[in-house]
């Protein structure tokens, strides 16, 4: 039989032999651009029309910064427990497993360390997937035995923050990491240890209080949220209107809050940069 029949009006398909469209072969950006998904892969998951970077987890950045993605994950199997026994909608435990489940991740945060451009780099990356990158005792411990390391051997750290900020279901021991993290990275600073800080979409809260911003360097990706409170809250707090663009990389560069923004296809290459400069040897091609 023809794959068509001719009706009064026109050619029409059977619904049972209509052919769908597989899912997951296209990604259409916020600005309605639509890029084929390998092509968007290629191009390090930013559409090349608008150039809107996709948000990626830490599989992607490590891929994009280790030499053939090749890397030792530290501490990999970190996971939170339930010390205040907080219960929402559900009970955390059981949030902690659906989001573990989902994500195939064990909390919020993953670090490891590798080559990037030839030398050792030790690279915490957050997970946004993971609820929604909030910060738990889990996020803390491993970005403060990330650095711990990176002490102990002389190399590199770099966070990637992803974050909506403290994770509530852990209350006062979400918001002791602040503390923790931002002792660690002081410790790093008295050893000279270079600290790069990467601002992704979105990095907010208790994220945004502590290692986000306390780098050596801090950059960011074009058109990354980043701040402390959202922008609704913010205004209603101050019952003002909010410039245009507040809380873009590109508005808090204008502001000296970074110190450049970088397309995530010169991220690696940027980064080593800073490395070899600070580390005072020849910049390699």
């Amino acid at each position: 039989m023809a794959w068509f029949k001719r009706k009064d009006k026109g050619i029409h398909t059977s619904t049972e032999e209509k052919k769908d469209t597989p899912k997951g072969l296209w990604y259409k950006s916020p600005t309605g651009k639509i890029i084929d998904t390998k092509e968007l892969e290629q191009n390090f998951y930013v559409s090349p029309e608008d150039g809107y970077h996709v948000r990626i987890g830490s599989n992607e950045y490590f891929q994009i910064l280790f030499d053939d993605n090749k890397y030792t994950e530290l501490d990999a199997n970190l996971t939170s427990k339930d010390p205040l026994k907080f219960e929402d909608t559900k009970k955390y435990p059981e949030r902690l497993k659906a989001a573990q489940a989902k994500t195939n991740l064990k909390d919020a945060v993953r670090t490891a360390v590798g080559k990037s451009n030839g030398q050792d780099l030790v690279i915490a990356c957050m997970d946004f997937a993971f609820i929604g990158g909030s910060m738990g005792s889990v996020v803390g411990e491993k970005i403060a035995r990330a650095a711990d390391y990176a002490i102990k051997k002389k190399t590199p750290l770099m966070i990637i923050s992803k974050s909506g900020g403290a994770r509530m279901m852990e209350a006062a021991l979400s918001l002791m990491q602040l503390a923790k993290t931002s002792v660690k990275l002081a410790q790093m600073a008295d050893a000279g240890i270079p600290y790069i800080s990467l601002c992704t979409d979105p990095t907010t809260g208790g994220t945004t209080a502590s290692f986000a911003m306390l780098g050596d360097i801090n950059i960011a990706e074009p058109g990354a949220l980043i701040g402390f409170a959202g922008p609704r809250i913010v205004r209603d707090t101050t019952g003002k209107e909010l410039p245009e663009g507040f809380q873009t990389s590109e508005f808090l560069l204008e502001h000296g809050f970074l110190d450049f923004i970088t397309h995530r296809k010169d991220l690696k290459k940027r980064v080593n940069l800073y490395i070899d400069l600070i580390k005072n040897q020849p910049v390699r091609a």
